[in-house]
């Protein structure tokens, strides 16, 4: 996958559904019937954090498995060496609880984009300048709408803002009004030891806050 194909995926994703599937914890075993519940549901992101057990074969076997418009990736990737082995995996997009432009840097060189944590303008500017494709602000809990709000006036549009952190289906409606441009959703989506059933059941609440606060033009 070349960078610009890369960054092209996230923004089709994007523009299919902004909700990011953050499945911290799961299982090689289990991962791809979890995966297809949730591209039936209408995502089209997912992430497996590095701090999952075997990760690379999650992401390898995700993307195997899915079509093609899904955007399969890692998340909590916090070391530049670890871009390469994502990428040998399949992975398309990085997903950072930080910001540090070496790792945004070895993201982009590996092909992959690159969505950072941030939690102050500084930090988003410089993720940027540093070849970010969005940005994550995290944690949401600590970053308000009317934080969000605030930014927007400006980091205008195209550039992508997701709240992650604590997102429930209750919350995304006043992030929306802010300008949030989609969600990083963890244990509310998912958590260890949810079964494909469970978590297609979480998606579809989702994804009805989801069209709720975004409808289709």
């Amino acid at each position: 996958m070349t960078l610009s194909s890369s960054s092209e995926l996230l923004a089709n994703a994007m523009r299919h559904c902004g909700l990011v599937a953050i499945l911290r914890g799961v299982q090689p075993g289990e991962v791809v019937a979890i995966g297809q519940s949730l591209y039936a549901a209408g995502f089209r992101t997912i992430e497996v954090p590095l701090n999952s057990p075997e990760p690379l074969a999650s992401i390898r076997a995700l993307r195997d498995a899915l079509p093609a418009d899904a955007l399969i990736g890692a998340g909590t990737v916090i070391r530049p060496e670890d871009c390469a082995a994502v990428a040998a995996a399949g992975g398309q997009i990085v997903v950072m609880p930080h910001s540090d432009a070496a790792v945004i840097r070895a993201a982009k060189a590996a092909g992959m984009a690159c969505a950072p944590g941030v939690a102050t303008l500084t930090e988003a500017y410089a993720a940027l300048a540093a070849g970010a494709d969005a940005l994550k602000l995290f944690p949401a809990e600590a970053l308000a709408p009317a934080v969000l709000k605030a930014w927007r006036a400006v980091l205008r549009p195209p550039v992508a803002l997701l709240p992650v952190g604590g997102i429930t289906p209750e919350g995304i409606a006043a992030y929306a009004q802010a300008g949030a441009s989609g969600f990083g959703l963890g244990s509310a989506l998912y958590k260890p030891g949810d079964s494909a059933a469970d978590v297609a059941r979480h998606a579809a609440v989702f994804m009805q806050a989801w069209r709720a606060s975004y409808p289709a033009p």
